[in-house]
């Protein structure tokens, strides 16, 4: 097929689903509600699930906080914080405007996952108010997920909560994408046959995403002597111009300057990428951000990894004609999607079913293993280094995974079986797409190309 013909057809795709999305949301408007878990049978059950009845497992709790677990929802409940400041490729629109995103958060939570998450918009850009705020929710909330928060401010709102919390926090810009690019590249390089230990790595934007994947790939195995960052201003080093200002105000990239790069290389993007094994961009939409000329100065057998949405920052048969033998991208209609989807239903699910207090990096490291192995099972090859959301296994292993190795950490407040773990996984997931699958045929659920 002619190229630009390609090029015209997928940018045509891409723009179909927003007018879609300007058709569905006002017909349904919004995404997620809340629905019964129990039954009522007569009206007569109110006094059981209200007053007077409810009186009782108020003092049960009163007692011991930990049967709240036990008696509420406190357990499947996940909240979806944002402040509007950086949603999707959008910047700073503001809480009402991010609602629609955190919505669709909460719907993958819980038909992929069989989480019960809420979003929740906050107001207030201050970070040690927001921070405040949903210290404030951990009664109610079992785990919250940040999303869409502006960077540098991101990172102190994250580390901060992990240490303060009894709840598990996570952000989903940062962990999410580091996890599944991590699960990705260790495919990668089994087809490469190279290893995790000894791979040049150029990470190119050191934003929110770039930062937490360049952490998590040492954690999970990079040298970072190997490894360069890269942000708008050239390769992160120690002599550095700014790097006073590095060291005032971007505390995390000043961290990546002085585990990274010992050599002190200056230069551009196209420098940072010469004879690197491994290439990770989350830059800017592309095409052209990455140049062809470029990959052909990485090592043989080059992979490259170019998560920028909607457009890629290089297309992947650009990539693969100028030398790279496995390309990743954000997109769904590319092989290699690396798709934060595949991540955190899962990781919340083993989270919340042995009540973790903290997401640990190793506990995002064993994710990324389980989903390295899921696609190893079904068999990877250059175009399949990572699963799809449609694989059903994915997520009820990936929370065996994660809940085990919380309870190896002592972080989780109950030691569950790794089979029982995947029995009580699989049939909240089952019955969360089940229910919604029957709401669909009932009616209840609207078709909206049906009057």
């Amino acid at each position: 097929m002619d190229k630009k013909v390609t090029v015209e057809e997928l940018l045509a795709k891409a723009e179909q689903p927003s007018k879609d999305a300007m058709r569905l949301h006002p017909f349904y408007k919004g995404k997620v509600g809340v629905s019964l878990k129990c039954r009522v049978r007569t009206f007569q059950d109110f006094a059981i699930w209200y007053t007077p009845g409810v009186a009782a497992p108020c003092l049960e709790i009163n007692k011991d906080p930990e049967k709240a677990y036990e008696m509420t929802n406190k357990g499947n409940f996940v909240a979806v914080v944002s402040d509007g400041t950086r949603v999707l490729g959008l910047g700073d629109i503001g809480p009402e405007a991010a609602m629609p995103v955190m919505e669709g958060k909460a719907l993958l939570y819980k038909y992929l996952g069989g989480v019960d998450a809420f979003p929740i918009c906050l107001r207030e850009k201050d970070p040690d108010k927001i921070i405040y705020m949903v210290k404030a929710l951990q009664p109610t909330f079992g785990g919250v997920n940040l999303e869409d928060i502006s960077h540098p401010k991101c990172f102190h709102i994250l580390d901060t909560l992990r240490a303060e919390c009894e709840i598990p926090i996570w952000h989903d810009d940062q962990q999410g994408t580091a996890c599944v690019t991590v699960a990705g590249l260790i495919n990668a390089l089994k087809i490469v046959n190279k290893k995790i230990g000894e791979v040049k790595v150029a990470v190119i934007g050191s934003g929110a995403a770039g930062i937490a994947i360049a952490r998590l790939l040492m954690s999970a195995g990079v040298n970072p002597e190997n490894m360069l960052a890269v942000d708008s201003k050239g390769i992160l080093s120690k002599d550095r111009a700014d790097r006073e200002t590095l060291q005032s105000k971007f505390k995390e990239k000043w961290d990546l300057c002085l585990k990274t790069n010992p050599k002190n290389k200056q230069g551009d993007m196209a420098e940072a990428i010469k004879g690197a094994d491994v290439l990770v961009s989350v830059s800017a939409s592309g095409p052209g951000v990455i140049k062809p000329e470029w990959i052909k100065t990485m090592a043989k057998d080059a992979i490259v990894f170019a998560e920028a949405n909607p457009i890629p920052e290089i297309w992947p048969w650009e990539a693969k004609e100028a030398g790279a033998r496995i390309v990743a991208t954000g997109r769904s209609d590319f092989p290699n999607q690396v798709n934060n989807s595949l991540g955190f239903p899962g990781i919340f699910r083993g989270t919340l079913d042995v009540r973790a207090k903290t997401i640990t990096d190793e506990m995002c490291i064993a994710a990324a293993n389980e989903l390295a192995k899921v696609a190893e099972d079904h068999g990877i090859n250059e175009e399949y280094i990572i699963p799809n959301m449609d694989q059903w296994e994915v997520f009820p292993r990936e929370a065996v995974a994660v809940g085990r190795k919380a309870i190896e950490q002592g972080v989780a407040r109950k030691d569950v079986p790794a089979d029982e773990l995947y029995k009580m996984a699989e049939n909240t997931i089952r019955k969360a797409r089940e229910e919604v699958q029957l709401l669909m045929k009932e009616g209840f659920i609207a078709d909206p190309d049906k009057k």
